[in-house]
């Protein structure tokens, strides 16, 4: 039990704070640098913390409700002696003693009445503890974040609980988005856009090695470390009319148009290929599925236009056929551009103003509609040139990928109509989602891991973070000690 009464700990924090106060009258006389005298007060506040932290508990009492108590319809018997229940707060350790119920000794414990008034987690862990930690692993790895929080407050779980305590908390991830309610219409642009990109994540093994029926490597063929995780965003703008030139224009300056419309309510997330009861789950499908509720639930009526905003990946569109069908599919232009340099380069330098000139016409030809101008001329140039090996293999792969996804290439159409054209809200979150986070220097992930830290990282990205914590803690509460979440 306690060996304190809350007076006695209030007598102690007393104490406790008159050395701080006596610590700063002397810090003058000591000569001690500005730095020092905070990190001390920082040091011995923790304490003072601890000390009225364990004054409230003290306060509640030891947990004995009587020799017997109901636990889900049956009577249960208060054990003899009392149970340590160990609680790592933002200032320290607690050894809580208190009296627990079980149906007989040695069985498990059913009844805590005493967690159950303090409202104490599952775990070892505070909340509090829990929401710092977990702040720092969505943003670095769970070694930095665990080594940040002991420097912080001397205090920290291990690097292995931390992944640990990340796999628990994300369980609650697709649960809290699938309550979220849709953004205000008010709020929302005149245009509904959705777009995918994959990013590769290093893995410890992919889920491909852990399926029978993926293909062997051949002799000599590097096994593969990477699984692609789906990256998604789902967000709303006005329209933005533009001509060819417009464009072209906009490019030359490498700088946005200053009344551009901002994209309203970007939520983003991820999803990798796992196993379901022995069954793969792609991480190309779940994505769209999420992606195609997103848009029901903004608009359900299907008033505005859909846009479907992506580069060439076969899989992706045939996902965007299956799942987004009313969508108006367009290709990313700066993929589009990405290969129009690349056909330059097969006939001039590298930037020179001979190649950026190819670039320019052809790309002003793509914007005003004429796409198959651009694939018969590069055809043409194809067949009546020298072009040998690599070059002449690069020309082939630019014109098949446009005589590909000529269908999603209607420019005219899309700059008259004010629809987006470029997918960097796509590259920006595998970046900031997969790639800042998941490829930092020797990191390896397994797949349940990797989806954990993703779904962390894009509730954290979403500005949900807040929600997500308090929805966490109502779901627990409400399990462990049938509390009502509201």
């Amino acid at each position: 039990m306690m060996i304190m009464s809350q007076e006695q700990a209030f007598l102690k924090a007393q104490s406790q704070l008159a050395a701080i106060c006596q610590f700063v009258r002397e810090a003058g006389g000591k000569q001690l640098r500005m730095d020092e005298v905070e990190r001390e007060l920082f040091s011995q506040l923790l304490l003072v913390g601890l000390t009225l932290l364990e004054a409230h508990v003290v306060a509640q009492g030891d947990g004995d409700a009587g020799p017997t108590l109901e636990a889900d319809g049956h009577p249960v018997q208060r054990l003899a002696e009392p149970r340590p229940c160990r609680y790592l707060s933002i200032f320290g350790e607690l050894l809580i003693q208190r009296f627990v119920y079980a149906r007989r000794e040695g069985q498990q414990v059913e009844r805590a009445p005493l967690d159950e008034q303090l409202g104490l987690p599952a775990g070892e862990f505070s909340y509090v503890l829990e929401d710092w930690l977990q702040r720092l692993c969505v943003k670095g790895s769970f070694h930095e974040a665990v080594t940040s929080l002991r420097t912080l407050l001397a205090v920290a779980p291990s690097e292995r609980a931390a992944e640990q305590m990340s796999q628990r908390m994300a369980q609650h991830a697709e649960p809290l988005r699938a309550q979220q309610p849709a953004p205000p219409q008010r709020e929302e642009g005149a245009i509904l856009v959705v777009t995918a990109d994959g990013k590769g994540v290093p893995m410890r093994r992919p889920i491909e090695e852990r399926v029978r029926s993926a293909p062997r490597r051949g002799t000599g063929e590097k096994a593969n470390k990477k699984q692609m995780a789906y990256v998604g965003a789902v967000y709303s703008i006005d329209p933005f009319e533009r001509t060819a030139d417009d464009v072209v224009e906009e490019l030359d300056r490498r700088q946005r148009a200053a009344d551009r419309p901002v994209p309203q309510h970007k939520h983003v997330w991820a999803e990798m290929t796992a196993l379901a009861e022995g069954e793969v789950c792609t991480g190309r499908e779940r994505l769209f599925v999420e992606m195609a509720v997103a848009a029901h639930e903004r608009d359900p009526t299907h008033r505005k236009p859909l846009v479907c905003l992506m580069d060439g990946e076969a899989g992706l569109w045939e996902m965007q056929r299956q799942w987004l069908p009313r969508a108006i599919g367009i290709l990313d232009l700066f993929h589009v551009l990405e290969r129009l340099w690349q056909a330059a380069y097969c006939f001039h330098p590298e930037k020179s103003p001979e190649a950026e000139q190819f670039v320019t016409h052809r790309l002003r030809q793509l914007l005003q509609g004429q796409v198959g101008y651009v694939i018969g001329g590069l055809r043409r140039l194809l067949n009546h040139s020298d072009l040998r090996g690599e070059k002449r293999r690069t020309l082939q792969a630019v014109i098949r990928y446009y005589a590909n996804n000529r269908q999603h290439m209607q420019y005219d159409e899309y700059l008259a109509a004010g629809y987006p054209i470029g997918s960097g809200v796509a590259e920006g979150a595998c970046r900031h989602l997969v790639k800042d986070r998941m490829e930092q220097t020797g990191m390896r992930w397994t797949v349940n891991g990797a989806q954990a830290t993703l779904h962390l990282r894009a509730i954290y990205l979403n500005g949900q973070w807040n929600d997500f914590v308090n929805y966490r803690i109502q779901t627990e509460q409400s399990t462990l000690y049938r509390r009502s979440a509201a």
